[in-house]
């Protein structure tokens, strides 16, 4: 029988890597946005243009267009292909009047705008204050009842309270994951959290814990139905016995990321992207984390009673 568990040494520092990474990645974020990931409008607040042009326009001149009218650090964007001539701006908040001479020099500067198609909203920073705090609280209610759920259905399992620490501990490995993927992305990418973001990230998580209750269960039942082993050997067959189930499942998901990412539109991309890599960790960690990490710790425990016994 194939030894997963026995490396896990190895999964641990290929965990540790990528987590550092993109916390180097989050640091270099901060340095240069002063956020540990780069926020959009919806944080931060401001003015959201699209505008579609009825004839090909240049990124230069629409940059001119806002500057002229006070908005020099507007983000200029191309949206789909060239030839749809589509361009996505953010800037700080532009007043009513304001947004109306805009308009009026772009028809003239740069090219006619297609009023029918124009999107443009202004969104306070409140309201990404409030969805950052109702997510962190979401995050840490929901680890507290995960931790209770699985401390009281393994209850009649010896030390219960560490396979809910573990699958909390795993669920942390993956938004640590999706938020070094995101900001690194920020960097090379422009890419911008929004509530789609934290959408994502809530999402992967219950994937995450899902995937770890299963591996679990499996261990719960063959504990007793496999006496005479180790309890390393007993996790390694569960995780066997789990893996192909986990596997199949996930890789359904992903094929439809996947191509997603390639044939949809820009807009979906960075929140597919981000569901995409929180899913390939979540069933990383729930096999290759959680799990092993409960063996660590039995492992440390009985070499702990062992040591107190021979005392």
């Amino acid at each position: 029988m194939f030894n997963i568990v026995e490396k896990r040494r190895w999964y641990f520092i290929g965990s540790g890597i990528v987590i550092l990474l993109g916390i180097a990645a989050m640091v270099l974020s901060l340095l240069r946005f002063g956020t540990p990931v780069r926020l959009s409008i919806d944080f931060t607040g401001g003015s959201l243009f699209i505008l579609h042009f009825e004839q090909p326009g240049e990124e230069t001149a629409i940059r001119e267009v806002f500057a002229a009218h006070g908005l020099d650090e507007a983000i200029v964007q191309r949206l789909g292909a060239p030839e749809e001539n589509a361009w996505q701006v953010r800037t700080k908040e532009a007043a009513p009047e304001q947004v109306q001479a805009i308009l009026a020099d772009l028809d003239v500067e740069v090219a006619p705008v297609n009023r029918d198609l124009l999107t443009y909203e202004t969104v306070s920073p409140i309201i990404g204050g409030e969805v950052t705090r109702a997510a962190g609280i979401a995050v840490l209610v929901s680890s507290f009842i995960i931790l209770a759920f699985i401390w009281w259905s393994f209850r009649r399992v010896p030390h219960a309270f560490r396979y809910g620490a573990a699958a909390i501990v795993g669920m942390l490995h993956d938004i640590l994951v999706a938020f070094g993927f995101y900001a690194l992305m920020g960097l090379l990418q422009g890419w911008e959290v929004d509530a789609l973001f934290l959408t994502a990230v809530l999402t992967v998580s219950g994937f995450s814990v899902q995937d770890t209750i299963v591996v679990f269960d499996r261990v719960r039942e063959n504990l007793p139905r496999y006496r005479g082993e180790s309890f390393e050997r007993i996790a390694n067959r569960s995780i066997l016995e789990t893996i192909h189930r986990s596997l199949a499942t996930q890789l359904n998901a992903i094929f439809v990321m996947i191509a997603i990412i390639l044939f949809g539109g820009d807009t979906v991309r960075p929140f597919i992207s981000t569901m995409l890599v929180g899913m390939i960790s979540g069933t990383y960690s729930s096999i290759f984390i959680a799990v092993p990490l409960v063996v660590m710790w039995q492992w440390a425990g009985e070499k702990r009673a062992a040591a107190v016994a021979s005392a």
